[in-house]
């Protein structure tokens, strides 16, 4: 089974804007895990706006399954990672004023960098995870790295299928099958929701784990946290 990680940046974001601790991200994350979901994911940024660096280190406190930490390696973030040592560390290369990620590495360019900054995480038993778009290039630059994983950026696949073009879906598996032999550890995750992740799942092979924090969310005001998280799991399977 696929393992479900739940992002969650938009909780912070509904506490943030009232100044206080309701609702509590601690316990909503609690709450979570209790409801099945395997791992909780957070992508904490420089301007704090959701996640605050405090959240990163009072959730180590209270994960107990999977914990993975998202974000561009600047020294910050770096630091924060290993002061909190999570379960998983994932690599995005946003802009410090992006609303989202948006890209993947170019593996290529970047290798030197990469390489550097996982090695530091590997010696300190994080497993790593680079952010990549659905291309070999990229794949194979990857696994020059040393990852542990890749995180495919799913967000064109999103948008073909809502288009009702399931073809959109190809270049995916195709990198799930070249990440498969290079022995890289595959995730996925942007704009998965419960509409379009029945199909990804059943086309991706080898799919480890994927990390779905807007549309979760934005189901669960409608539906229910605990009944959304059990129909991704039921999906997943």
């Amino acid at each position: 089974m696929t393992k479900l990680s739940v992002n969650v940046n938009k909780i912070a974001t509904l506490r943030n804007s009232r100044g206080g601790n309701v609702p509590n991200l601690l316990k909503v994350a609690q709450d979570i895990e209790e409801f099945g979901a395997q791992g909780i994911t957070i992508h904490p940024r420089p301007d704090e706006r959701h996640i605050k660096y405090q959240d990163a280190r009072d959730l180590k406190k209270v994960v107990q399954t999977e914990y993975n930490i998202e974000g561009n390696p600047i020294g910050s973030f770096i630091d924060l990672v290993l002061e909190v040592k999570p379960t998983q560390v994932t690599l995005v290369p946003d802009a410090v004023d992006a609303i989202t990620s948006n890209a993947g590495w170019d593996t290529v360019k970047h290798k030197d960098f990469l390489k550097e900054v996982i090695d530091t995480f590997r010696h300190n038993g994080i497993r790593t995870s680079i952010f990549v778009d659905a291309n070999i290039k990229m794949i194979e630059g990857a696994a020059l790295t040393g990852t542990d994983r890749i995180e495919l950026y799913t967000e064109s696949y999103a948008h073909e299928y809502a288009k009702g073009n399931k073809n959109g879906v190809i270049p995916f598996t195709e990198a799930a099958k070249v990440a498969y032999q290079l022995g890289l550890g595959l995730n996925a995750g942007h704009d998965l929701s419960l509409d379009n992740i029945k199909y990804f799942k059943e086309n991706i092979p080898h799919l480890l784990e994927v990390s779905i924090g807007h549309a979760l969310i934005c189901e669960s005001l409608y539906l229910g946290l605990e009944n959304v998280i059990n129909m991704y799991l039921n999906k997943l399977k």
